[in-house]
């Protein structure tokens, strides 16, 4: 074969990108790249010297991950490089804010070394956060109703379909006592765990009865009011009201009644496709009047005392809120006008969070006003409305669940491996003997691929190199060409597309987690949540990268960042004696744990609760679950994990046999304690089946430890004899 003029140096020196092509430096921010792909833009601001010889600082990954555009007033970076929490949010003092890698190695550590000893993922509750949360929003609407000279209140309700975590739901009751902060449920369990938490609350706090209804629903809402709850059934269905009025006249109990409304105005992003005419949810004007002829006609028209409304979650804009609010005052003031008792407006939910820092209204991960200017349109909105039509002024009510709970819990969870595809070196040698061996009708595309580096075509010679690596594939079909060969030429038009700038930078970071289960909207509906290391923000990241879960699943992984990013800058992982590489979710406390499903059997993770504390190491661990089990999650589906362990003790007996047996005893205890471990990966530490402990390498446990379970931790929500470091 003739020689042709793409040898290796010519190669080299002719693929020396041109401006506007730069070679991946590995550092941040990332190369701007051929013609048509876009540059990432998850950078730190133009004012921040991010150089390869600028020292990087805390400051500077505060800015690269956004932290104080989503985070404040509770999350910040350290000056070890470390998140922080800060609990009571704007109130917070410096000696006050809780390290999160502190928090980690106090759980994760041996109980020999004072630990917990908890595997990962990991929940970290803040009740602390919760209760700033709560008393934030009662602030924002009691500074609203005392400027605009409003003659009610704002008496707020938790929807617990957000997160039904019992202590979370018990917190709220409890913090939100003094100011009459009640409950919101939509099924029989949620009415359930809503009557019995509103025991201990305030007599005047509301619980608010929506979603579908049976006579065994309706029932229970009427039981709570005979227990002096203040609950109002909330029909969602036109139907449902001939059973209230029949059930109560059974149970000599007079409900107190209100009605869903349908309105006009619509919320246009994702989360608004429950409001409008045609929404899931709720009755017409015309159903409405319908309710109020029937309940005028048994003579229960005072009952008639609330209205609701949803406009949708993640309400973009204060300017949408006020034109749907102002509606529904109008519906409110005319069923006065029809004789109703009237008393509450609920305005629902939707009050949003800033998902991306970014503080926009165009977004369904932001919106575009503050909580105290959601309250003040709020209030405004419906105080016109009801002194235009000499109203007096309604309670206030509203459902605001994402609001109050998604900062309060944290996700953490490990990296335990990266893996990147690496372009294969190629010598002089290697390139000719590549061109000796290709087939025939593959040398024009390598001739033109060679030609358009020298000319410094770099676009066109990108289209050869694909359309000689697919000639050859076909070859490789075909069997005409060998795994080497295909190889070969795989690795020649990587190392070209390399050369050029074009390669793809992202590396895959393993992580121990399953999607499904603990970050199910991402998956679901492509949800974005910030993600960023907790620790090490005092370094440079130089890597970018997306994150793949354990499952067996495509979808198991996280590609979509906020700011519209489809990598993140990520660090070097420290290798299998280094230290372990942390992440965390953040914004996470709604819905995703109801949500979470147990593909491939991943279970949810641990949760710790973690409150602030004047001690010495500023915080206390006061209550700590481990994740489900691998039996615990196998008894999800049916399975009887007891059963299963003396079929395969039965099949080892059988099977196994060595002196004295003690080698099947071995084995029979190392399948009994994985019963009871948890069904993520166990980062470096050895797996009992085969770890050396002085029993020939097995762990050893007998048929009662396996029939007695794993111990749990937990205990009463006081901080235990020790406080965290």
């Amino acid at each position: 074969m003739p020689a042709l003029a793409f040898s290796v140096d010519a190669a080299m020196a002719a693929l020396s990108p041109p401006s506007g092509y730069t070679v991946w430096d590995s550092s941040l921010p990332a190369p701007e790249l051929f013609s048509g792909v876009p540059q990432p833009t998850n950078t730190v601001p133009d004012d921040v010297d991010v150089s390869p010889l600028a020292h990087w600082t805390p400051a500077h990954s505060n800015a690269l991950y956004k932290v104080d555009g989503w985070g404040a007033p509770y999350f910040s970076v350290n000056s070890s490089g470390n998140v922080t929490v800060r609990p009571h949010g704007a109130r917070t003092m410096d000696h006050q804010e809780i390290d999160l890698l502190k928090v980690v190695k106090k759980v994760s550590d041996s109980k020999s070394n004072s630990g917990l000893d908890l595997q990962f993922p990991l929940i970290v509750r803040f009740p602390d956060v919760l209760k700033d949360r709560l008393e934030c929003l009662q602030s924002a609407f009691n500074y609203a109703v005392k400027s605009q000279n409003y003659t009610s209140h704002y008496q707020g309700v938790y929807p617990v379909k957000c997160n039904q975590d019992r202590f979370l739901v018990e917190d709220i009751v409890r913090f939100g006592s003094s100011f009459r902060f009640g409950l919101e449920a939509g099924s029989k369990p949620e009415l359930l765990l809503a009557m019995s938490c509103l025991c201990k609350g305030s007599s005047e706090s509301l619980l608010i009865c929506n979603g579908f209804k049976d006579a065994e629903y309706i029932s229970l809402a009427l039981i709570a009011r005979k227990l002096v709850l203040n609950t109002v059934i909330v029909l969602e269905q036109e139907e449902e009201l001939d059973s209230v009025i029949d059930i109560s006249m059974k149970l000599g109990v007079r409900p107190v009644v209100g009605v869903r409304a349908k309105l006009r105005t619509k919320h246009s992003g994702h989360f608004g496709s429950t409001s409008g005419e045609k929404g899931k949810f709720g009755l017409t004007t015309t159903q409405i009047l319908r309710v109020v002829k029937k309940l005028y006609q048994c003579g229960m028209l005072d009952c008639f005392q609330l209205l609701h409304f949803h406009i949708g979650s993640q309400i973009p804009s204060t300017s949408l809120l006020a034109d749907g609010v102002g509606e529904a005052a109008q519906i409110y003031c005319e069923l006065v006008r029809l004789g109703a008792s009237m008393k509450f407006i609920d305005i629902g939910g939707g009050l949003g969070i800033d998902y991306d820092g970014s503080k926009s209204a165009n977004s369904d991960v932001s919106v575009g006003y503050t909580l105290d200017e959601y309250a003040m349109a709020v209030v405004q909105a419906v105080k016109f409305v009801c002194d235009r039509n000499s109203v007096k002024h309604p309670v206030i009510c509203s459902e605001s669940g994402r609001a109050l709970v998604s900062h309060h819990s944290v996700l953490i969870f490990e990296a335990v491996s990266s893996g990147r595809y690496t372009v294969p070196a190629m010598s002089s040698f290697d390139i000719h003997n590549f061109i000796e061996q290709l087939p025939e009708d593959a040398h024009s595309d390598y001739n033109n691929m060679s030609d358009s580096a020298i000319r410094g075509d770099y676009e066109a010679c990108l289209a050869y190199a694909d359309q000689l690596k697919q000639r050859c594939v076909e070859k490789f079909k075909d069997g005409s060409l060998d795994m080497e060969q295909l190889a070969a030429t795989d690795g020649l038009c990587d190392l070209v597309a390399k050369e050029i700038g074009e390669s793809n930078p992202v590396t895959t970071y393993h992580i121990n987690l399953s999607v499904f289960t603990s970050i199910p909207d991402f998956w679901g509906i492509e949800q974005v949540f910030p993600i960023l290391p907790i620790h090490r923000l005092d370094k440079r990241p130089t890597k970018r990268g997306v994150l793949s879960d354990l499952t067996c699943d495509s979808d198991g992984k996280i590609d979509k960042f906020i700011g519209g990013e489809s990598s993140l800058p990520l660090h070097e992982l420290e290798g299998e004696n280094g230290m372990k590489y942390y992440l965390g979710m953040f914004l996470g406390g709604a819905y995703q744990e109801a949500l979470g499903g147990l593909h491939n059997l991943f279970g949810g993770p641990s949760v710790v609760r973690v409150s602030q504390s004047d001690g010495p190491f500023g915080f206390a661990v006061t209550r700590a679950v481990p994740g489900p089990s691998c039996s615990d999650v196998l008894r999800s589906m049916q399975h009887e994990p007891e059963i299963m362990f003396q079929t395969l003790k039965h099949r080892i007996e059988e099977y196994v046999h060595d002196e004295g047996n003690m080698g099947g005893a071995m084995i029979t205890g190392g399948i009994a304690q994985s019963f009871h471990n948890m069904p993520y990966l166990t980062v470096g530490s050895s797996c009992y089946l085969t770890a050396a402990n002085g029993n020939n390498g097995y762990y050893y446990c007998s048929d009662e430890d396996f029939n007695g379970g794993a111990d749990a931790v937990g205990g009463d929500d006081e901080p235990w004899s020790y406080v965290c470091a």
